[in-house]
Formats: C-alpha cells, structure tokens, sequence
C-alpha cells in the first residue's frame, strides 16, 4: 500500500541537499499524513557565574538567578544547616554588592 507524506519545501529542499530532517509523521485534519520538522534552531544565552559557595554556586541567567547547593550527608543536619546559613549569607552578600556601591557613589 503506497501513501503520500506532505512535506514543506524548506525540509524538501534540505533533504535533496542531503541533509538530515527530524521530526514526527502524523495525521493532520485532512486525513493525511504529514511530517512537522523539529525546530533545533535555538540558541540560548549560557548562564553567567556569579560566585562559587563552598558547596555549590550561583548563576545569573537573563531571567533568573540559580543557586544550585550539594552537601555531603557526613556532615548531619546541625552542621548542613549551619553550612547552608553560612552560604545563604554569602550569596546575600554578593548579590547585594552592586546595589551597595551604586549607594556610595
């Protein structure tokens, strides 16, 4: 049994070039079936490091600011939360640091 898959011209055109096309097949509201290409093409900005912590770092993303903690279970909870807060305080700190010496100025 033959089928027709309907194709757009831009993937058509990449595959007579000898590219590779991923994407899906399925059926479309027509009956058809019909290949929807992936869109692969984007590009994201790498996040920029602000400071490594003892145990983790911080990163400054176009729309967030991540901080990512890893503690070693040996060290129990007292002395997790007490690494934590030691941590907490100096992300504070450094996130705070451009808002400080634009105060100075």
């Amino acid at each position: 049994m033959k089928k027709y898959i309907e194709v757009s011209i831009e993937t058509l055109q990449a595959i007579t070039n000898g590219r590779r096309v991923e994407g899906s097949l399925g059926v479309d509201e027509s009956g058809s079936i019909a290949f929807k290409p992936y869109n692969r093409n984007r590009l994201r900005k790498k996040d920029r490091v602000v400071c490594y912590t003892e145990h983790g770092w911080v990163k400054e993303s176009p729309e967030r600011i991540k901080v990512y903690e890893s503690l070693p279970k040996r060290l129990g909870a007292v002395g997790m939360a007490a690494a934590l807060n030691r941590e907490c305080d100096l992300v504070t700190d450094v996130l705070m640091e451009p808002e400080r010496k634009s105060l100075n100025r």
